[in-house]
């Protein structure tokens, strides 16, 4: 049985298709442009998350990201679903900022203290994600365990990188260092006398390996 547009070649368009039309093009240009507006708007949540925890209003989200309100609700009908999406896309940042910032900062060691700082503006939004998904601990447990997956080996990385420039000690493991960060920022989103990333500024610091 022939198929039709085929040309007689067996594929669409016949001899000579690219396989680039132009119906194809306007599609993968909204994809695109669905992919950017979505990252603006996880963006600007992130940051409102960061400054007024994860309970903020949508209309302040909306205007950091300079949509409406109607947009975040379009692609987030909830505010599970956008803290959701937060927490992955903060994840998925830091995974790539580790590589990209061993290759542009002054030293190995600089580059575990910048990304340090960016894990901790990480923590005050993961630890709201807890409160919202308490009916979900199926949903909670898979999040952690990719949030495991993905930034333990980073950290491992910029720790052996400072460790083998002789910046650090070398018998500190990712997940203790992790797990030490975590616990000097909880609580931190509701003390405003309470500063955890000074805290860890000192921890990053003791790290050194004495000169």
């Amino acid at each position: 049985m022939s198929e039709s547009g085929t040309g007689g070649t067996g594929r669409p368009g016949g001899a000579g298709d690219t396989g680039d039309t132009g119906a194809e093009r306007p599609v993968r240009s909204k994809r695109s442009d669905a992919r950017r507006n979505e990252k603006t708007l996880l963006d600007a949540a992130a940051a409102v998350f960061v400054t007024s925890g994860v309970e903020a209003p949508v209309r302040d989200i909306a205007a950091k990201a300079g949509v409406g309100m109607g947009t975040i609700y379009r692609h987030f009908p909830t505010r599970a679903d956008l803290i959701t999406a937060v927490y992955r896309h903060q994840v998925e940042a830091l995974a790539e900022a580790g590589p990209a910032l061993l290759e542009s900062s002054t030293s190995p060691h600089a580059a575990l203290g910048q990304w340090i700082n960016l894990f901790v503006d990480f923590l005050v939004t993961k630890h709201g994600l807890a409160a919202v998904l308490r009916s979900d601990n199926a949903g909670f447990d898979r999040l952690h365990a990719y949030f495991l997956d993905r930034l333990v080996p980073v950290c491992a990385q910029l720790l052996d990188a400072a460790a083998a420039a002789g910046e650090v000690r070398s018998d500190l493991e990712a997940i203790q260092l992790m797990r030490g960060v975590g616990n000097l920022c909880i609580g931190a989103e509701h003390d405003p006398h309470y500063d955890a990333r000074r805290l860890v500024e000192f921890l990053i610091a003791g790290l050194r390996e004495p000169s």
